[in-house]
This record gives C-alpha cells, structure tokens and sequence, in this order.
C-alpha cells in the first residue's frame, strides 16, 4: 500500500514499531475490498505487527499461500468441496499480508512483486484446473464449463493489468479482484447447492471486470498526449 515512508528498516532489524502507526489494509477496488479495509483495519494491524516481530519474511508468506492452495486443489481433485473452501481462508489471509510484511520490512522489490504475481496465478491455474477436472469427472458438464470460464476470465483481468503496466497505464478497474474471487468461491465450496451460481457470478462480474479494464485502457490511451494516467495504484494484482 502506497502510504508513505512506513516503520521498519533495512537491517533486518526490529524498531519499537507501536500498533496504531501501522497502515491499514491497503486500498484495492472492489465490492467487498473498501469493507474490509474499515471493519478488518485494527485486526490487520495486529496481526501484521505479530509477523513482523516473529521476524517472518514475506516470501514465506507468498510460499504458504501457494503450497495452501495446493492442498486446495488436490483436496478438489479428491471430490471433497467444504474442507479446501475452509482451506482458501488461510490461503487468501497470507496473500493479503505478504505485501504488508514486505513493506513494513522495507524488503518490497519488483523482484518480490514478480514472484508474488507469479504465484497468485498459479494458485487461480491449480484450484480452478483442479475443481473443473473434479466437475468433469462427475459429468457435470454446465459447472465445469462456467469453472472454466472463470479461470480464463480471471487470468485475462490479471492480463490486462500486466499489459495496462507495460505501457505506464495503472488498471484497477472492476468489481470482482482477487479478494471478491477468494471470498465467493469459498461461499460456493462450503454452502450447500451454492457452487452452480457462484461459477456464473465469478464468469459473469468476471467479464464485466474484463470489459471495464479494457475500456479504461483504450479511452486513457486514445487520450491527447501530455493527460496524465489518474490511475490509482496499489499492488498486489488480483
């Protein structure tokens, strides 16, 4: 989160950082990102205090998360659906916090944002791969079709960000990121008959999200020369 200079240093060594200068959930777009910002603000520092005191680096974070995820997937592969759905709340709770423990470290990098981008997109590859191979397995034939929608709808969001950044456009357009997939997957794992409406919102809000990208990007680059991105940035993708 872009909030200026923030407690920590270089060193490696731990400063008398107190709760209340540390920064909130960094600020995504989203439905339900700004919620959690204000209702989860004081937990988020609590916890991300914790780590950096525990001295824990923010690449194992990236790490666990994606190993989580792998347990998710082969979990899904098992045909089982409540268990990884719990599985994804840890998963997601590290990828949210990597990015605070590196910053608050000083150990941010366009190293460590590479290898964070990285491992988010194969946690989305292995986790929808795993449940569409499980629905078609089972012959259900519409869920493993919207699934698989919805893998390629959230890699072409992530897509266009990356293609946004390459040529000096910041793309945070839409209404369903990484947090709002993570949270109604797990509703659709975990709630009973739930999973065949939440592939079609996760496709559907999915491709409204794509066409908002897209948009923005043609209209910011159809733009005189000399107009600005306004743009707001903040990391990671979704």
């Amino acid at each position: 989160m872009d909030e200026g200079n923030e407690p920590g240093n270089r060193s490696g060594e731990h400063e008398d950082v107190r709760l209340r200068d540390l920064p909130a959930p960094r600020q995504v777009k989203g439905v339900i990102a700004p919620v959690f910002r204000v209702v989860f603000a004081w937990p988020y520092r609590a916890v991300l205090l914790g780590l950096y005191r525990a001295g824990i680096k923010p690449w194992w974070l990236t790490l666990a998360s994606f190993l989580n995820n792998v347990v998710v997937g082969w979990l899904l592969l098992k045909d089982l659906r409540f268990l990884p759905g719990i599985l994804l709340l840890p998963a997601g709770l590290l990828d949210i916090f990597d990015g605070g423990v590196a910053r608050l470290r000083h150990e941010d990098s366009r190293a460590g944002a590479f290898l964070d981008s990285v491992m988010d997109r194969l946690s989305d590859a292995i986790v929808f791969g795993c449940l569409f191979w499980s629905l078609s397995e089972q012959h259900l034939q519409l869920q493993a079709a919207l699934c698989m929608s919805a893998l390629v709808i959230s890699l072409s969001v992530s897509h266009l960000r990356a293609e946004g950044e390459a040529l000096g456009l910041t793309l945070s357009e839409g209404v369903m990121q990484r947090l709002e997939r993570y949270v109604v997957l797990m509703i659709g794992l975990t709630a009973p008959g739930a999973l065949l409406p939440v592939l079609a919102i996760l496709t559907g809000l999915g491709a409204v999200t794509v066409v908002q990208r897209g948009w923005s990007a043609v209209r910011r680059l159809a733009a005189p020369v000399g107009i600005p991105d306004t743009g707001t940035s903040f990391v990671p993708p979704p």
